[in-house]
């Protein structure tokens, strides 16, 4: 399967724009032009990987199991059906685009960037289903085995560490729709994802002199910096058209998502300004209905919530999928954990503050200080847990994948599993299981990595940092 993969994904993004959508095989080699070229153009391959990454950070799923989001018309995923899924497109996809990048050598940036991207969306697999394909995947290699999650989260925060160093005065950065070229925004966003990826190994690595706390202290130091400002964002600026916010398209003819009751609840007790932005009323719909009840709310409830604002879901708008919000929060969780030495109070607030910016809002000192939001213990207690939880909570919305994989991490905030769950345990999916392809294709591997996990390859078995 993955050697297969691997050789389509060098033709396919090459062709699609030259051929829309016509398929390969009408082609023979009678109009094989011999004075084109047979190489990748890398540019292309990274517009392509970049124009569609945000896609990750805008999956509906994860904001369901996190109850960012509830279902107004078929609530099969609210109510915890089977969450089985295959990754092999994304290998064949982006990771291979940017690893095609990687093996052509034309520029140590470009390179350097492609490794950043790519750990970014292996991230993202991980952290759904676990161990995944990574030191034999994208290297022809039909059926790799699956590495263990704490090998690919060292090998993740390893790839950053060595991209982020990698970076020069003098290669170039072609195709770059996002930070258009800028080393200095890439070395942000690569120490940045050390960063998280190292904090969210919280539960494996506790204490101040283990390997999460080291790798997070290293990221934070490193010289390239971190995100610290809204204009640092890791933000796709849509242009509409042909590359559409995510956001967009999910609603586009259809209104099957809202904002859960729970979190409008959440905001609304909080006096949160960023709800008028977060969605379009503060009227949530109790998660975890069956349809006929869920039908009969939003009847009943002309002006139920959408996913964000109408101004901030236009074809041309943009996706935010790491902020500074959430840099400063994960620092701050630092400092409690005694992590670092940073000033708690004030990498806490900042992190609220930069957050409601995003929106275009101002955090007044009145919200600060209520008791559900200012800070109650000193530092290097972990004692404020649940207080900088919530706020990255808020701060991540509408990342429901990340929503999700923090509320796995912390237990904040404390979640009600929907009242007519159809699962067995009638317990929120702590991951994804491994899709059918997988199990068709790459059976023996796939079954020795189920074969490893404690409860086996359901969605209430959980993931190694999870544990």
């Amino acid at each position: 399967m993955y050697k297969y993969l691997k050789i389509f994904s060098i033709i396919v993004p090459l062709s699609i724009a030259a051929v829309g959508c016509k398929k390969l095989d009408d082609f023979g080699d009678t109009n094989v032009n011999p004075g084109s070229t047979t190489s990748p153009i890398v540019g292309a391959l990274l517009t392509n990987v970049q124009s569609g990454v945000a896609g990750f950070a805008a999956e509906t799923r994860g904001g369901l199991y996190c109850q960012y989001f509830s279902e107004t018309q078929y609530p099969e995923a609210s109510l915890y059906a089977a969450p089985q899924f295959n990754f092999d497109g994304t290998y064949a996809g982006p990771l291979y685009d940017l690893q095609n990048i990687i093996l052509q050598k034309t520029s140590v940036n470009q390179s350097a960037v492609a490794k950043i991207l790519k750990s970014y969306i292996y991230w993202t697999i991980t952290d759904k289903f676990g161990d995944i394909p990574y030191s034999q995947a994208l290297i022809g290699n039909a059926t790799p085995k699956y590495d263990t999650q704490e090998a690919v989260y060292k090998g993740l925060i390893a790839d950053l560490t060595a991209a982020v160093s990698e970076f020069n005065t003098t290669s170039v950065i072609t195709g770059d729709i996002i930070y258009k070229g800028d080393v200095a925004s890439w070395k942000r966003l690569g120490n940045s994802l050390r960063l998280l990826m190292a904090l969210r190994l919280s539960k494996k690595y506790p204490t101040s002199s283990d390997y999460a706390a080291l790798q997070f202290k290293a990221a934070l130091a490193d010289a390239g910096g971190v995100i610290a400002d809204n204009t640092q964002n890791f933000t796709v600026a849509y242009p509409g058209g042909n590359f559409r916010n995510p956001w967009f398209v999910t609603y586009e003819g259809r209104s099957d998502f809202a904002q859960s009751k729970f979190f409008t609840d959440l905001v609304g007790s909080l006096g949160d300004a960023r709800q008028a932005s977060f969605g379009t009323s503060t009227v949530g719909v109790p998660y975890g209905l069956i349809r006929v009840d869920a039908v009969a709310f939003t009847n009943a409830n002309a002006n139920w919530s959408r996913i964000l604002k109408g101004d901030k879901t236009p074809e041309n708008s943009p996706v935010v999928i790491v902020s500074a919000a959430q840099v400063f929060l994960a620092r701050a969780e630092a400092a409690d954990r005694g992590w670092t030495t940073e000033n708690l109070t004030t990498t806490y607030e900042a992190g609220i503050k930069a957050s409601f910016a995003q929106w275009g809002y101002t955090a007044s000192t009145a919200y600060l200080t209520q008791s559900s939001v200012a800070l109650s213990a000193a530092a290097g207690t972990a004692a404020n847990l649940q207080t900088i939880a919530t706020q990255r909570y808020l701060a991540l919305y509408p990342n429901g994948l990340e929503g999700w994989s923090e509320w796995r991490r912390t237990g904040f905030p404390v979640l009600t599993p929907a009242p007519a769950a159809t699962s067995v345990s009638k317990q929120i999916p702590r991951r994804f299981i491994y899709g059918t392809n997988e199990y068709g294709s790459n059976a023996v591997a796939v079954k020795a990595a189920a074969a490893l996990i404690p409860g086996g390859d359901v969605q209430d078995s959980k993931v190694w940092w999870d544990r």
